[in-house]
């Protein structure tokens, strides 16, 4: 579900809220989302939650997690990784966590696994920022699904009765689960996610085709601990540790612009994995936030010539922004591309 609940409750740790725009502009605007080439697996997938199996050898691991603000903060002091493959039937994720104390508490499905140190997954196939999936899991492979509209920031609710039907997983903890009294090496999870299930976020039950790219992001929660009489409890009022594989720029998971990119392919070669759109994505994004800006300044939404956002990368054309009955749209060409932002932040993109 993740993050309003956590900003609440944590809400006297976090700095004082910026204008959409700054923070944009100061954070995130300049982060280049992180790319991963997904292979297909060579064989059948058991998933027991043992990722040194020879199917996973073709599998790169990802870049390690940073924090969700970016390398402006510290390096976690923790290693987690990632990696994925993909047949006919599944998308597989691998992560691997290294955690000293590993615990979890929580046992009952569709719980806010994110009070347990998790692992988190967020998909937005599409790439259109809206109707998106997370889910989450703790080291007792409990989980959570659920499916988001739209980020909570632009009035999103979730459907925590959205269920990944035939999702399979596993953990395996190196180590022992709750146990103080001796040091772990860590957890790892192995997930299966069926492309029918997805089709919600997708409109599509296959398989991806060669190439298609998706945003995809993963994140880690990690609580810090302290042992009180031989337990493992919590310390009071103490934020948690928000690691992910792609930085947000900001502690909010719910930027769907910001995720990275999950690329699908049958070929062995060696591809870099880039988003040609990323030029027109970046413009109409700081339309966007600049808009959210003067409608709490101002009470309504900024005509072109109020709003003065302009851009000197010549491989695109802003060419208007409309009032509409229900916010406004923001189009700009891109090559033979015409891209479009509104007001709830989705984005669309037709062949002109």
């Amino acid at each position: 579900m993740k993050r309003l609940l956590l900003l609440v409750s944590c809400a006297s740790f976090a700095p004082a809220a910026e204008p959409y725009l700054e923070a944009w502009r100061t954070h995130m605007a300049g982060i280049t989302p992180e790319g991963y080439l997904c292979r297909r697996a060579l064989g059948p997938m058991v998933v027991d939650g043992k990722i040194d199996e020879k199917e996973w050898a073709a599998a790169p691991w990802t870049s390690d997690f940073v924090d969700i603000q970016g390398n402006t903060k510290p390096k976690p002091t923790l290693r987690t990784r990632v990696r994925m493959l993909w047949d006919d039937e599944n998308l597989y994720i691998a992560a691997e966590m290294e955690e000293p104390e590993v615990w979890a508490t929580l046992v009952k499905h569709d719980s806010v696994i994110f009070n347990d140190p998790d692992f988190e997954v967020f998909l937005d196939p599409d790439g259109d920022t809206h109707e998106y999936g997370e889910f989450e899991m703790n080291a007792l492979n409990t989980t959570w699904d659920l499916f988001l509209p739209k980020p909570y920031k632009d009035g999103g609710k979730p459907d925590d009765g959205w269920e990944i039907t035939g999702l399979r997983s596993a953990v395996q903890v190196q180590g022992t689960l709750y146990d103080p009294s001796d040091k772990d090496q860590g957890w790892a999870v192995e997930i299966a996610m069926p492309w029918k299930s997805l089709s919600r976020l997708r409109h599509r039950e296959t398989a991806p085709i060669e190439g298609e790219q998706w945003r995809i992001n993963f994140s880690r929660v990690e609580w810090q601990i302290e042992i009180v009489d031989g337990k493992v409890v919590k310390k009071p009022k103490t934020p948690e540790f928000n690691w992910v594989w792609s930085p947000q720029g900001v502690i909010d998971m719910h930027r769907p612009e910001m995720w990275g990119l999950l690329q699908f392919t049958k070929s062995d070669a060696k591809v870099a994995v880039t988003d040609p759109s990323l030029p027109v994505r970046r413009f109409l994004q700081e339309i966007y936030y600049a808009q959210r800006d003067w409608n709490k300044t101002h009470g309504r939404w900024a005509k072109w010539e109020e709003l003065g956002v302009k851009t000197d990368d010549k491989r695109l054309t802003p060419t208007k922004l409309s009032l509409t009955n229900e916010g406004y749209q923001c189009d700009a060409l891109l090559k033979s591309q015409l891209w479009s932002i509104q007001q709830d932040g989705k984005l669309s993109m037709s062949e002109d």
